[in-house]
């Protein structure tokens, strides 16, 4: 058993930054070293992207080519937390954006949070 919780999203105008925060607890995140973690957004009308995600050491990192240079994804496997800095939003950034976790001996993520939603003014 195990539970993500997103937070840190909001409304913001073009150009500032917002950090999200994914919060992994319960059984299943004891080791939390052991799973990659994958943040996702879904805009109305459109479907699941995948913005970035991190290795259980943190060591290896993706971005997607949209956001790169914007967002950072980092991880303290002290707090069992992953987070996404956002910095010079645009209004295509509006979303609700999820994490998902990934043990490492799958292809699969097993675990999704509820979302956060992030609105970005123009």
């Amino acid at each position: 058993q195990g539970q993500l919780i997103e937070s840190g999203g909001g409304l913001v105008q073009a150009g500032g930054s917002l950090r999200l925060s994914c919060a992994a607890s319960g059984r299943s995140f004891i080791s939390f070293i052991n799973y990659a973690v994958g943040w996702f957004r879904e805009a109305p009308g459109s479907g699941r992207e995948s913005v970035a995600a991190i290795d259980g050491s943190g060591r290896g990192k993706y971005v997607a080519d949209s956001v790169e240079g914007r967002f950072t994804i980092s991880r303290d496997n002290a707090k069992n937390t992953v987070y996404l800095q956002m910095n010079s939003l645009q209004p295509e950034d509006t979303a609700v954006y999820y994490c998902a976790a990934q043990h490492r001996s799958t292809h699969e993520y097993n675990f999704w949070g509820q979302g956060t939603r992030v609105n970005v003014s123009s």
